[in-house]
């Protein structure tokens, strides 16, 4: 059974920076495909950044130049290093993975940015 593990999540000042970390388990495959999303509050969840395991990334535009993505495609993990963090990136956070035919999602972080 293929599961997505993240972890990293806390409370984090206006500013200031956090790491997050996602481990695929349970596939001898590499995903095609890794990123990150994230959920507000009575908002629906929207992608924050993905990358192919050929290294091609995409991110939104709400995040450029402050977050960067990156993967250890040998583990199947991938990162979301998270700089100039701001209150409206506060957020639930999910791990999704492409692989085959096949989309799998962790069961999520959270990230508070408040003083």
């Amino acid at each position: 059974q293929v599961t997505l593990v993240e972890s990293g999540g806390g409370l984090v000042q206006p500013g200031g920076s956090l790491r997050l970390s996602c481990a695929g388990f349970g596939s001898a495959e590499r995903f095609y495909r890794m990123g990150w999303y994230r959920q507000a509050p009575e908002k629906s969840r929207e992608l924050v950044a993905k990358m192919t395991r050929g290294g091609t990334e995409n991110y939104a535009d709400s995040v450029k130049g402050r977050f960067t993505i990156s993967r250890d495609n040998a583990r199947n993990n991938v990162y979301l290093h998270m700089n100039d963090v701001k209150p409206e990136d506060t957020a639930v956070y999910y791990c999704n993975g492409e692989l085959g035919i096949y989309t799998y999602w962790g069961q999520g972080t959270q990230v508070t940015v408040s003083a």
